[in-house]
Order: structure tokens, then C-alpha cells, then sequence
């Protein structure tokens, strides 16, 4: 097994899609990338840590290659607006591939190239050398599957969820 961590907007948006991933074994939402240890969701985002809300995943690297993973990060955020997705705003929503090996720090410049020739404004998305990753707390977990009538479940995790089905139906489980 290996693993992948990423962020892109809201944490259960980006774990959500992983844990429908043919070959991901988990995606579990916490923070990266912030000054303090072990934060809480509450002072993530009160946007003083400098964490990032994000998803490690761990996947089988002989079912998906870390490129399909990458492949799926670019579809299913904007990687083009600085910390924010949609209505979610401040720096724990930046985009951001955390890699853990020179070879997933290649691996996701030429993806990063290869994205931008699909979008008109340029990618804003941080690359940077894995840093501690602190799982969130134990109702972030699962929590699309858990509260898929929630509001914000519906309304924007859901087409998310819709949208990777239908352009990589031959990678979900």
C-alpha cells in the first residue's frame, strides 16, 4: 500500500469521492500543513494554524497508479482559486498535493502541467514535502455516507460524487 495526500476545498467533498476509488483502501479527512500539533477543527478553521483541510489516502498501488489519483484531484475541485472552493473560504481550503518521495514530487509537477492544459487560469494548487498529517475528529469521518441528506451533502458533495461516477466509471468500486 501507499499513500497519497491532497487537499482540495472541504474534506468530506475530497473523501467522499476517494472512498468510491476502485484500489483506495481508506481516505480519512484531517489537517496538514499548519505550525500546530494535533489541531482541532475548530482552530483549523479559524485560519490561525495554517493548516489545510485534507485526505490521506491509502491505495494499492498495482489496482491505481498515483497519476489516476492526481487524475481525480483535478476533477473534482477547482485548482485555480486561491484557498477556496465554492462558498468555502480561507486557507484551509487551499489546493494542495502533499508528496512523500522525490518520485511523487515529479509525478505531480508533470500533472500539474498536464491540468493546466485544461483550464484558462492558472493553477494555484501548493506542492510541498509531506508534512505531519493529524486525522480529523471522528464525526468528519465517513461523512457524506453518514449524513447524505445533510444540506451541504446534497448540494455539494453529491454532483461531486455524480460527476467522478460518470468520467471515471471504470474506477469505481
Amino acid at each position: 500500500m501507499e499513500k497519497a495526500l491532497v487537499g482540495g476545498g472541504c474534506f468530506w467533498c475530497i473523501e467522499a469521492v476517494y472512498n468510491r476509488v476502485r484500489g483506495v483502501q481508506s481516505a480519512i479527512s484531517g489537517y496538514a500543513g499548519g505550525a500546530r500539533k494535533n489541531p482541532s477543527y475548530e482552530q483549523v478553521c479559524s485560519g490561525a494554524t495554517g493548516h489545510a483541510e485534507v485526505v490521506e489516502i491509502t491505495y494499492d498501488p498495482s489496482v491505481i497508479a498515483y497519476e489516476e489519483i492526481l487524475e481525480i484531484f483535478w476533477e473534482i475541485h477547482n485548482p485555480t482559486t486561491l484557498n477556496s472552493q465554492g462558498a468555502d473560504r480561507g486557507t484551509q481550503y487551499r489546493s494542495v498535493i502533499y508528496y512523500y518521495d522525490e518520485v511523487q514530487k515529479e509525478k505531480a509537477k508533470a500533472s500539474i502541467a498536464q491540468a493546466q492544459l485544461s483550464w484558462n487560469d492558472p493553477i494555484v494548487t501548493e506542492l510541498s514535502p509531506a508534512p505531519e498529517f493529524y486525522p480529523g475528529e471522528s464525526y468528519h469521518q465517513n461523512y457524506y455516507n453518514e449524513h447524505p441528506t445533510q444540506g451541504y451533502c446534497h448540494v455539494v458533495i453529491a454532483p461531486k460524487i455524480e460527476k467522478f461516477m460518470k468520467k471515471f466509471s471504470d474506477k469505481v468500486k
